[in-house]
């Protein structure tokens, strides 16, 4: 069975080109969310294998939905994905829960690379 991923970011681009790497690769997109709010409720509903988050996202940012995905699921696995020269931020969200990142603009071989360890 291939594993299930939830796509997160506000720019429908990147979405759908982190979604056209994972599902090439394999793995089944189970759906997308571009706020914050969307994607602690997609998470909650669809209860995906891994999530791949963007830091800056409108309402409510990468960080925090971080924090409510772990605090709803402590097991949760997620990616983030941050512009270069947010260091500080992915320090931040490590800390928040999740559990690799990767920098945008990003390899494919890269993203595939983070997804394989943050899944073990």
């Amino acid at each position: 069975m291939s594993h299930t991923v939830l796509v997160c970011d506000d720019a429908i681009f990147m979405r759908t080109m982190i979604s056209d790497i994972l599902g090439g690769a394999g793995y089944e997109i189970v759906g997308e969310a571009e706020t914050g709010v969307q994607a602690i409720e997609q998470y909650k509903h669809l209860k995906p294998d891994l999530v791949t988050m963007d830091i800056v996202m409108p309402d409510l940012g990468g960080i925090e939905a971080v924090r409510e995905i772990v605090k709803f699921d402590p097991a949760a696995r997620i990616l983030m994905c941050s512009a270069m020269g947010q260091q500080a931020l992915v320090v931040e969200a490590i800390q928040a829960g999740a559990r690799d990142f990767v920098v945008k603009p990003f390899q494919p071989s890269r993203v595939l690379e983070a997804v394989q360890r943050v899944l073990g």
